[in-house]
């Protein structure tokens, strides 16, 4: 390539750059008269509000539900290891 060539590749990339910015500007412009209000909304919690005697969850809790962490045993195997291989 000629070293004209160089400098003509030069100069479209600084004019392409230049109005590529001043584009940008005009589009992505963060004036203060854009700023709009939004809600804050409050953390969530981790901790659970204690729900046997408040009326707002017993609308869709269950007191007579099975609880699903105790142990529910069917029949009356002695075997503590089901699924272990018996030689």
């Amino acid at each position: 390539m000629k070293q004209k060539e160089f400098l003509l590749i030069a100069v479209i990339v600084i004019v392409s750059a230049v109005i590529s910015s001043i584009a940008a500007n005009a589009i992505f412009n963060s004036s203060d008269q854009r700023k709009e209000k939004v809600a804050v909304v409050e953390p969530i919690s981790s901790k659970f509000p204690p729900v046997q005697n408040d009326s707002d969850y017993q609308a869709f809790f269950n007191p007579n539900a099975i609880n699903p962490t105790q142990l529910i045993k069917i029949g009356t195997s002695q075997n503590t290891t089901p699924f272990n291989e018996k030689p």
